[in-house]
């Protein structure tokens, strides 16, 4: 069994202010990772899991996240997506003591403060309008010098002025200096992210954490906030709900396919993740679409 280990990324120091990048799905720059920039990210296509810190959640074209100093982050696109994806994320990273030292010249910044003091735990920012993100997204990548910092400062002053956004990750654990045992637990996150239809026992995931049972199950608690168990259920059933809306897969296949051994502890599961049935699910979310795809026509 082969360990995955948290990326701690290292940005060289550099003239530029801001950093620009766009990448497609599969790409080596999609993994469980994290950097002393705060990092503002779009997703232009694809559907998936998020995961920022000790959140678990779904993401589609139009999401738009921030997220502060440290924060493990990464975003796995969903396996129904077969074929590989030029363009998936729009991404913007930047120091935040540049911005703090910029606010103790300009006290008219001051209304950045608690934006970036949010995105210590990460942030999505609901009902933004995704033309006008990905516009200027692209704007501020094909500015440079004065113009690309005064459209950024526009952009993100938008963002603080956007009050309908919610706090994803419900503990602040990850700095700078994070502690082995940090370390060996984000191990054990980013292998079950990529392997939920994997048999995964405690005692094995304590064995790719090179801690005890005991000891493994009272430090990934502490650290992400979730007992192991309820975090790999968490996972599958994110990844079911995905399989519900895009395939015609029958329930039990998908039971299945996600790691699941037995279709009544399958439905239990859903039912208390979902507040519904995987067939109650699966009918809204179609009947979800079908009605966006009616609107579009209309």
């Amino acid at each position: 069994m082969n360990t995955l280990h948290v990326e701690l990324e290292v940005i060289p120091d550099q003239s530029e202010s801001l950093i620009f990048l766009e990448h497609g799905w599969p790409d080596p720059l999609c993994r469980w990772h994290a950097h002393k920039e705060c990092e503002l990210h779009l997703i232009v296509a694809s559907t998936g899991r998020s995961y920022i810190g000790d959140f678990i959640g779904d993401f589609s074209p139009g999401n738009l996240f921030l997220t502060g100093p440290h924060l493990p982050h990464n975003w796995v696109t969903d396996e129904v997506w077969t074929d590989p994806i030029e363009t998936r994320d729009l991404v913007i990273q930047f120091d935040q003591d540049r911005i703090l030292g910029l606010m103790s010249s300009f006290p008219e910044f001051d209304g950045l403060k608690q934006l970036l003091n949010e995105a210590a735990s990460g942030l999505e920012f609901m009902e933004f309008d995704f033309e006008n993100a990905q516009r200027r997204f692209l704007q501020i990548r094909d500015l440079s010098g004065p113009k690309q910092i005064m459209a950024f400062f526009d952009f993100v002053l938008e963002l603080a002025a956007h009050k309908d956004r919610r706090t994803l990750s419900m503990q602040q654990l990850y700095h700078e200096k994070r502690s082995q045992t940090q370390e060996q637990i984000c191990n054990v996150v980013d292998h079950v992210s990529r392997n939920f239809s994997d048999p995964i026992s405690l005692e094995e995931a304590a064995e790719i954490a090179r801690m005890s049972p005991s000891a493994f199950a009272r430090n990934f608690q502490k650290t992400t906030g979730s007992r192991f168990n309820e975090f790999v259920t968490k996972v599958r059933i994110g990844q079911a709900c995905s399989m519900l809306q895009a395939t015609d897969a029958n329930i039990a296949t998908i039971c299945h396919d996600v790691g699941f051994r037995n279709l009544a502890n399958f439905n239990r599961h859903f039912l208390k993740v979902k507040d519904m049935t995987p067939s109650a699910y699966r009918g809204l979310t179609r009947a979800d679409l079908h009605s966006s795809r009616g609107e579009a026509y209309d």
